[in-house]
């Protein structure tokens, strides 16, 4: 009798141009219930840190941190796959994630809430370049486009049904970080039962960001901008909002719009990235987010009603722009490159979405 596959061990890419849809499945849920309790999370700090006391820039200096942990796991993740495999990597950011979420209703002390968050976004970091390398090895090169729209679609879906949590638990006392945590455990339950082996390790510990820059330099300049783009209108577009006289409700409206968009155009404009060279649907993505916003800066003297279809078009063209570009950039990439082209394409997003934020409140101001 044969005994079963090390599921730790590397097993061959997808061959050609299919994809094991059925074999995705539990890493595409286990992604889906880490991002619910991620972006549960990320509210819940800022409300609850509020309630706590905290000053305005003791709140930014936390979220500072969730971003110093996030770059610092994009150095990081590619050397602890190579060392453990990516099974074991999941297990134990998951497991790290579930343990900063309770730290923080454990212990509400600045210092405490600071070093929790670097935790976290080293987590959450290392767990989305081992979630990402790990799609783009199982997809076949003629579906790439369309399985990473499918993620992204999860990926908005989740982290936006995760909110709705917030105000049902309330964000005093122990049990909504409990919750957090529970979100972070759940998720290795697909992943450790499901039949999938890891893809094959990355070919060095160390990030080499100027050869995957050579790799795929569109990628890499895609992340970077996309990071600049959406960070700053996640973060200024309900101050946009605001100042453009829409009312409290109207400015919800407006950024779930945006999501509403991205969600609606991710599977045809991925779709279409297979058929076509994925730098034009780029292109035609790019040009569409360029519209919108030049939309939503004449918007403001129009109407309301034009703000609102502004914000859902520049979602709709702008936030697919994400997997495209890792899309594009797998396209490139060989068995040993997924993690680092990951790692890096993570690490590229992450710089623009530090600055993007800073950059857009100075020229709003």
């Amino acid at each position: 009798m044969s005994s079963p596959a090390d599921p730790s061990a590397p097993a061959p890419e997808t061959d050609g141009d299919r994809t094991d849809w059925v074999g995705l499945a539990p890493l595409i849920v286990s992604a889906g219930i880490l991002l619910a309790g991620n972006g549960l999370l990320v509210t819940l700090v800022a409300v609850r840190a509020n309630l706590e006391g905290f000053s305005a820039s003791l709140v930014g200096l936390v979220g500072a941190a969730y971003f110093a942990g996030f770059i610092a796991a994009c150095l990081v993740t590619p050397g602890l796959i190579l060392r453990a495999g990516h099974i074991r990597v999941f297990a134990a950011l998951a497991a790290l994630g579930a343990v900063s979420a309770l730290v923080l209703a454990l212990a509400i002390d600045p210092g405490v809430w600071l070093a929790s968050r670097a935790l976290t976004g080293f987590a959450f970091a290392g767990l989305a370049t081992v979630v990402e390398s790990w799609l783009n090895a199982r997809a076949g090169s003629g579906e790439r486009g369309r399985v990473l729209a499918i993620y992204r679609v999860v990926d908005l879906g989740c982290v936006t049904g995760g909110q709705f949590l917030l105000p049902w638990i309330g964000a005093e006392g122990f049990a909504i970080f409990a919750v957090v945590a529970i979100f972070f455990c759940l998720a290795l339950l697909p992943i450790s039962l499901s039949r999938q082996t890891s893809p094959a390790p990355p070919a060095s510990p160390r990030l080499d960001v100027a050869r995957i820059w050579t790799l795929s330099p569109v990628a890499c300049v895609g992340c970077i901008t996309i990071g600049l783009t959406n960070g700053a209108f996640r973060t200024v577009g309900p101050l946009y909002a605001q100042e453009t006289a829409l009312d409290l409700e109207q400015v919800a409206l407006f950024m779930s719009l945006a999501i509403a968009g991205g969600a609606l155009l991710q599977v045809p404009l991925g779709w279409l990235s297979d058929r076509l060279d994925r730098r034009w649907v780029l292109m035609l993505a790019t040009l569409g987010a360029a519209a919108a916003g030049l939309w939503l800066t004449a918007g403001g003297a129009v109407s309301p009603g034009a703000i609102l279809a502004g914000g859902f078009a520049f979602g709709a063209f702008a936030i697919p722009l994400y997997s495209l570009s890792i899309a594009h950039g797998n396209d490139h990439a060989g068995a040993a490159d997924r993690v680092e082209l990951s790692a890096t394409l993570i690490l590229m997003y992450a710089l623009g979405a530090s600055v993007g934020p800073l950059a857009a409140g100075q020229v709003m101001a």
